[in-house]
């Protein structure tokens, strides 16, 4: 069912339970403090709640702890270091600690691409519900947020059963989580909907009371946030199925674009004159360098394995294509170098030897230091394998980068990126490199060529500026 708590009204639960530890309010702990469970916490702990994060990596918590967050994201280490400061969130190495401190335990750890093919790897889940699971001594709720195949809540609940003591009878629940890198603190306060996958009243009595602070914000600003209670299965394909979908809108403007580029169309127009239909809508329907990220990239072929295993595959088969239309854009843009490079490109690809290459961008988003699996930094290796010298420069990726790709040349300002290049190339749509004065540009760089990979320059501006500007799906502009 979906509840939705107007917050102009009373908001109730169908069930009132008082947090096991005794506490006023339920006690909350976030086991994994990646980019997932760090922004948890800390945002919790700015709505009230005593806030615990658990991590295996002692240089991770240290950082934490100290005020420091590892991953770069808008507002967060202010509210780190405020609510360190009120003594509501802490952080440890200790699962012992973990199982005497929480009420409801919230597992939000990685599950990556397995090395041997497409499904995901869940040691992680697995670890983490082992160490607690057998120090639990008193009731609790185990919930997921980590995004899974399809069936792993019952596998945690039958893990739990198996080594938790009967008599803290804890029960499991799944929540899967909706951030965006980059808007991630919004999107913890203000969510636009919280699933709650439950098997008991009790469950979800305290899933609500652990997210009371999410509905007592939305009630001061006049907002709702839609609940769906739902079971296990449901609410964890919420996340994947979500996912897939804006990978194929993503992929389906890119498909649009390579027709572009064929028959001289252009598929920013033709993006917004389909956006204007409201059953379409506008949003991810920017043709470009594609998706990349932590998510949608393995999210999408760990939802393919999992169908083959259900013997639904063919359902799911799409998914395939989507996924090789991403990778081509990556491609693409090397081709479109060599083109403007007047450069052949050969059976092994164009040979650009001689020639530098500024590559702005190497996350794989803006407002991010996020480069896992990012577009950007993928094309920025092909083109260094072509033989030209390639520059990088991003406002906030660089040490990431380097670790990454550390075969190709890094600048620290946009300037030195830019100067002397053959060729400029726009791979992440940072606002830096939008609002860019291409006149002043034009004067350091060798050659007056960009490719806009993220259709986020304006076309006209750049060619007025004296620029060969090239786009994807877009007409040539003389």
């Amino acid at each position: 069912m979906t509840i939705a708590y107007p917050s102009n009204q009373s908001l109730q639960t169908p069930l009132t339970v008082s947090p096991p530890s005794g506490a006023p309010r339920p006690r909350l702990t976030f086991l994994g403090t990646g980019y997932l469970g760090a922004t948890y916490a800390i945002c919790f702990a700015e709505m009230g709640y005593d806030v615990l994060g658990f991590d295996i990596d002692e240089a991770k918590i240290a950082k934490l702890a100290a005020g420091e967050v590892p991953f770069h994201e808008p507002g967060l280490d202010e509210l780190l270091r405020k609510n360190l400061g009120t003594g509501r969130l802490r952080f440890t190495t200790s699962y012992d600690e973990v199982a005497d401190f929480g009420d409801v335990h919230f597992i939000c750890v990685g599950t990556p691409q397995r090395a041997d093919g497409l499904a995901a790897d869940l040691s992680y889940v697995e670890s983490a519900v082992t160490g607690l699971a057998q120090r639990l001594h008193r009731k609790a709720l185990i919930v997921g947020k980590s995004t899974v195949p399809v069936g792993t809540a019952e596998w945690v609940e039958d893990m739990v059963r198996r080594l938790s003591p009967p008599e803290a009878t804890v029960e499991v629940a799944w929540s899967p989580e909706f951030l965006q890198e980059g808007f991630a603190v919004e999107d913890v306060l203000r969510p636009n909907r919280v699933i709650f996958g439950v098997k008991s009243e009790w469950a979800q009595a305290m899933l609500y009371a652990a997210h009371k602070g999410v509905f007592d914000l939305a009630q001061t600003e006049d907002r709702e946030v839609p609940i769906v209670v739902t079971d296990f299965a449901t609410a964890e394909l919420v996340k994947v199925a979500a996912n897939a979908f804006l990978a194929t809108k993503i992929s389906f403007i890119n498909a649009m674009a390579e027709v572009c580029e064929a028959s001289g169309a252009d598929v920013t127009q033709l993006a917004r004159a389909i956006g204007y239909d409201p059953r379409i809508g506008n949003k991810f329907l920017r043709a470009g360098l594609g998706f990349g990220g932590a998510c949608l990239p393995k999210d999408i072929r760990a939802f393919q394995a999992r169908a083959q295993e259900l013997g639904v595959g063919e359902a799911l088969r799409f998914l395939h294509e989507v996924d090789l239309i991403n990778i081509r854009r990556r491609q693409r843009v090397v081709q479109l170098a060599a083109e403007l490079l007047e450069r052949p490109n050969g059976p092994a690809g164009p040979d650009l030897s001689g020639l530098r290459i500024a590559v702005l961008g190497a996350t794989f988003k803006p407002n991010s230091d996020d480069v896992r699996d990012s577009p950007a930094l993928s094309v920025a290796g092909k083109l260094g394998r072509t033989g030209a010298t390639v520059v990088v420069y991003d406002p906030e990726g660089l040490a990431n980068a380097e670790r990454e790709l550390p075969d190709v040349h890094y600048a620290k300002t946009l300037s030195d990126a830019v100067s002397r290049a053959d060729l400029v190339c726009v791979l992440t749509e940072w606002e830096e490199f939008r609002n860019a004065d291409p006149v002043a540009l034009a004067e350091l760089a060798a050659g007056r060529r960009v490719i806009d990979a993220r259709n986020c320059l304006d076309q006209a501006v750049w060619v007025r500026a004296g620029w060969v500007y090239r786009g994807m799906g877009r007409p040539a502009l003389t």
